[in-house]
Order: structure tokens, then sequence, then C-alpha cells
């Protein structure tokens, strides 16, 4: 393999990206300056390779240069580089998950999660975005929060004030009056209305501003109804062409991308002509929905894990029955749609609605994506290169090459041959700190 060297001064100028990871945190004072990882086996994302015997060398939280072993020792290291032993393991990219919700308790659903106050929310997201990058997760878009409670998380995570993956928040889910982004789970006298909410093109161009405003790096809305809402029917439209396309037009003005979340045919086909960026979800797309979508580049986020955690445990964490029978009707149909999807060469993104489980088993949906079409290196490449486009940090993030962020991971076993190896994940490294040593 020929080596890759990037100038790190250089590469500051680069590929620095102004939509995520504006704020590097600093490096712990007990990290060195230079790394030198031995990668028994490493999984080359772009090319879909598994290469024997590389080495990579990490300086000021970037990959400096990664290559055969032979080539990489031959090349004059830093002075006081600390080594680290991976031959051992299979190496790979940091994992990113396309929709995750980290603000919150995750115990909580239904008329239980009215207990929750925005700051108690908060508090239990700094526990979750630890979970989260301890499984090897280094990069989540988080699709919606209560009181832009997920940029503060960002914010903080950045800062180094506490440990988490790399975020790219939506803030406050747009939504219809009454719709899945609403709170419909009070009566009319308590006048709940969620912050989201808006109805009429320039009113949802407002909501856009306002999130804009106060540091979303990605817009979310609802675009039909949803499995958890209380009284939203599952398949159902919400917003109009206008609405959605005000949103779209207003978000991309603002160099903004945009996540629906849509369930019901319609409602997904609708989005897509509106030039949405991602469809959340997507239970029930159609061909025709496959096809536009495969010839506008949007990509699908299809969480086809959580139905068997909503339908196993949902209700002890109080989901009602109502969206436990919604969630009877999805889960088989939404899995075949995905498996359709795959064959007609859409683009698939790995999202898994963390959240409504528990933080921290992200990875378990890779054996699904597996049984449901995709080979494992491609399931790898949907929570890597996949979503690194989709995010827009194609340049910084997804791959090991050089110039790119030292976000790396590490199992013991083969995940190319059983991808659930990456349900347990050995070694974990953001920014090229160390935040999960291998044993």
């Amino acid at each position: 393999m020929r080596i890759k060297y990037f100038l790190t001064a250089f590469g500051a100028a680069m590929f620095m990206s102004p939509l995520a990871f504006a704020n590097e945190p600093a490096k712990a004072s007990s990290e060195p300056e230079a790394t030198l990882i031995e990668a028994g086996k490493l999984v080359d994302t772009v090319s879909g390779r598994v290469l024997e015997n590389q080495m990579i060398l990490v300086e000021n939280g970037k990959i400096a240069a990664i290559g055969a072993k032979s080539e990489i020792e031959g090349m004059t290291l830093p002075d006081g580089v600390k080594r680290i032993d991976l031959s051992g393991y299979t190496v790979l990219p940091g994992l990113t998950d396309s929709h995750v919700h980290l603000i919150g308790n995750s115990n909580l659903h239904g008329y239980k999660s009215l207990s929750e106050s925005t700051p108690s929310a908060a508090i239990y997201g700094t526990v979750n975005a630890r979970k989260t990058l301890m499984a090897g997760f280094t990069t989540v878009r988080n699709v919606g929060a209560p009181g832009f409670a997920d940029i503060d998380l960002m914010n903080a995570i950045d800062e180094g004030v506490i440990t988490g993956p790399r975020m790219i928040p939506a803030g406050r889910s747009i939504g219809i009056t009454g719709g899945h982004c609403d709170n419909n789970l009070l009566p009319y006298e308590d006048q709940k209305t969620s912050g989201g909410v808006a109805d009429g093109p320039w009113a949802v161009r407002a909501k856009v501003r306002e999130n804009n405003k106060y540091g979303a790096k990605v817009i979310k809305f609802c675009g039909t109804g949803g499995v958890l809402s209380k009284g939203t029917k599952i398949g159902a439209q919400q917003f109009s062409f206008e609405e959605m396309k005000a949103i779209v037009d207003e978000a991309h003005l603002l160099g903004l991308k945009v996540a629906v979340h849509a369930h019901g045919e319609e409602g997904i086909n609708t989005a897509i002509r509106a030039g949405v960026d991602s469809v959340e979800h997507a239970s029930f797309i159609s061909d025709e929905g496959i096809a536009e979508a495969k010839t506008r580049g949007t990509y699908l986020s299809m969480d086809i894990y959580v139905s068997d955690y909503i339908l196993s445990e949902g209700e002890e964490a109080g989901i009602l029955e109502e969206s436990l029978a919604k969630e009877r009707t999805v889960g088989k149909k939404q899995r075949e749609r995905f498996q359709a999807a795959v064959e007609a060469g859409a683009n698939i993104a790995f999202g898994t609605d963390a959240g409504v489980y528990p933080h921290g088993d992200n990875g378990r949906q890779m054996k699904y994506m597996v049984k449901w079409g995709l080979t494992p290196m491609q399931a790898l490449q949907a929570a890597t290169i996949n979503n690194a486009k989709l995010f827009g940090v194609e340049d910084m993030s997804g791959s090991l090459e050089a110039g790119k962020y030292a976000d790396i991971i590490a199992v013991d076993g083969d995940p190319i041959a059983d991808v659930s190896e990456l349900e347990d994940v050995d070694f974990v490294m953001k920014g090229g700190v160390i935040y999960k040593a291998a044993e």
C-alpha cells in the first residue's frame, strides 16, 4: 500500500468544516503528541478491503500517515511517539449514527415522559453521550431535543467538559400542530405545544431560522405521523408540499441539511420532491419513492433494529398500547422495504433511533442490516463513509486516511465474518485521545 502522508498545518486549513466539528476539544494533558498504532487487520471503508499489518501515525488529533508496517517504520518518527499494539485486533474508523436522541432518559416513554424536565433530560444526555462513545460511535446526528439541550451538549463535549461523540444537533424538531413533533399527551386546558410547532410556509421558515440562531447543525421536521406519538396516524402526511419546500429551501440557504421523519408513502414522496437530504424511518417507502431517492441522491436512514426493543420491552418503559399497535404494523414492513431499497441501490445511512432503546446498543443494528440485504462491509460503510457524506464531513471522517480525524476503533474479532463483533468494541480513540484502551 502506498504511504499517505499529511502535513498538519496544511490540513487545518483544508479540512475544517463550518457545518460540524467546529470546536475540536483540546487533547487531555496526559496524551502524547504522537501515537503509532500497529493494526493486525485494518478495514479500508473506501475500497471495501481488509488490509493486514498496517500502521497509523497519529499527530495532533489527526491521522498523519497510514500504510504498511514496513513503510511507516522506515519513516522518521516523532520523538517520544507512543506505540499501541493492536496487532491482534481489527482496526476500523469510528462508527457513526445518523439518528439518535441523546437528550433524555430512554426508560421514560408515553405518560412517564411528562415527569422529565429539560434540565433532567440534559443530565441524562451527558451519561448517554459517554455510553455512545464507549460503544465505538465517534460521531452522531442528534435529530431533535427540547430546549436546544442537544446544542448545549455538543458545546460541552467540544469544550472537553464531558465525554461524548462529535455531535451534529438539530435543536427543536419542526412539526405541525397536533403532529408527531408536537406534545399530544396533555388535555386542552394545559395548552401544551412543543417548541418546534409551526403551520404555514413562512412560519416554518421562521422555525428553521430560530434553530439556526441557536446553533443547530441540521434541520429535522416531521413529515408524517409516528409510532410513539399519541393520536397521529403513522402513514398520514404532515405538512403540505409548500411547507416542506419552505423548510428545505430555508435550511439550504443557511447551509444546513434536512432530515425528515416520514413513515407513510405520500409523505415520503412529497419530502423527497421537496429536496430533503435524508428520510428517517422510511417504513412504507414505495418502489417509486426508492427510485426517486436514488435519482436525487437522498439517503434512507431506516432504523430496522428498534422494532424488536419496542415490542419486547416497550410496554414496561411506558410506551402506549396505541403505539405498540402501530409498531406491530410497521416493523416487518419496514425491513422488507429496507431490503427493496438495498436491492435497488439506494443510498443507505446507518441510523438507529437510539433513545427509544438504551444508548450504547447502537451496534446491534448491524446484524439486522446484514440479515435484510447488506453485506457486512456494506453495513460498515453505511455507518462510516455513507454517513460522512450525508453529514457533509467526508473530508474529515468516515475512513482511515491521512488528514482525517483520528477517530479509530478496534475489535478483537473479525467484523467482516461476524458483524455482531461491533456490539462490543474493545478500543476507542476520538481525535487522537484514547477513551477505551484494549486490554
